[in-house]
């Protein structure tokens, strides 16, 4: 055993965090922050705990924090014992449902611990940012994206033509210049990922909604008139798509609300993702699949619901770069 010196003096242990310990808030946040900032980066659904209030002897102190991933994973501690475990309990049945909850525990009195004191602690979800994939770096795609950016959304622009997808034109987002097509069957999509198909051409939108429809999203829009809804109904009956997966694609895309620059177009579908993103129903832009009949023939117009387009012209008369 080595005799402490005037340069080296005695260690002194930490006390243990336990029942009858107290540490302060800021002792284990380093770690704590930095698995919050990689469970955000890898898309995971956590409940974050925060002590907001104290009363007497307790094992942690306003401003402590811990982590809960779905998977039962979690960092930081409350002081261990009682209060954490049913801390931990209360965390997995606000992750079941969603939204927050604040609970209040007198340590001694409500779970037998011989600190004392009482704790509140908040909890809430915190969901994965959602990804919204958009098709088209063109005039309806550019303020989509900043505006998406803006209200959370985790933004990644698909566009083949080195001249419009330039990152340079979109901060705040992932750009990927490369065949549309070639990125919609390589991006690896989840059930709560958004698609938002605005290219520039007819064709490709139809092959990449044809691509993107079997694809596990929670929402697919295409951008376009009703004209253009029910040609390409009949198209994707032709290659063999069900009812059932046609109506999955949102076309016209956006709200309708009278919009007609590509900013006002890209406000519209920004608030149809919003309420998707919120669980508000809003008004279908088509009937069960968008007017046409089983044999492919149309609808009279009149039996439709006027729903319109999000102020898109038709896309047949779009000259050059058209979205």
């Amino acid at each position: 055993m080595s005799i402490p010196t005037e340069d080296q003096p005695e260690p002194v242990a930490a006390p243990p965090v336990g029942v009858d310990s107290e540490v302060g808030p800021g002792d284990d946040d380093g770690l704590l922050w930095a698995t919050l900032a990689r469970w955000r980066a890898e898309h995971r659904r956590f409940a974050l705990l925060t002590v907001v209030e104290t009363r007497g002897s307790t094992p942690r102190k306003s401003g402590a924090h811990v982590l809960l991933s779905q998977d039962g994973e979690s960092v930081g501690t409350l002081g261990g014992g009682a209060i954490e475990y049913e801390a931990l309990e209360q965390a997995r049945a606000v992750l079941a449902r969603g939204g927050t909850a604040l609970f209040r525990r007198h340590l001694s009195q409500d779970l037998g611990m011989c600190c004392g004191g009482e704790m509140s602690i908040f909890i809430e979800t915190v969901e994965p940012r959602p990804r919204l994939f958009v098709f088209g770096a063109g005039y309806i795609g550019k303020p989509l994206v900043a505006m998406a950016t803006a209200c959370g959304f985790e933004v990644t622009v698909v566009d083949g033509r080195s001249e419009w997808a330039d990152p340079a034109r979109f901060p705040g987002a992932a750009v990927r210049c490369q065949d549309p097509e070639d990125a919609a069957r390589a991006l690896d999509l989840a059930v709560g990922d958004y698609a938002c198909v605005v290219s520039h051409d007819h064709a490709l939108d139809q092959r990449l909604v044809q691509i993107l429809i079997r694809r596990p999203l929670r929402f697919l829009g295409m951008i376009g008139s009703r004209a253009k809804q029910r040609r390409f109904v009949q198209r994707l009956r032709g290659h063999g798509h069900s009812d059932e997966e046609i109506a999955r694609l949102h076309t016209p895309l956006g709200l309708a609300i009278g919009a007609a620059t590509p900013e006002e177009i890209a406000v519209s579908v920004l608030a149809q993702l919003i309420a998707v993103r919120r669980g508000v129903s809003i008004a279908p832009g088509w009937e069960t699949p968008s007017g046409v009949g089983p044999a492919g023939e149309e609808v009279d117009p009149a039996a439709i619901r006027p729903a319109q387009s999000a102020g898109a012209p038709d896309p047949a008369t779009r000259e050059g770069e058209g979205s």
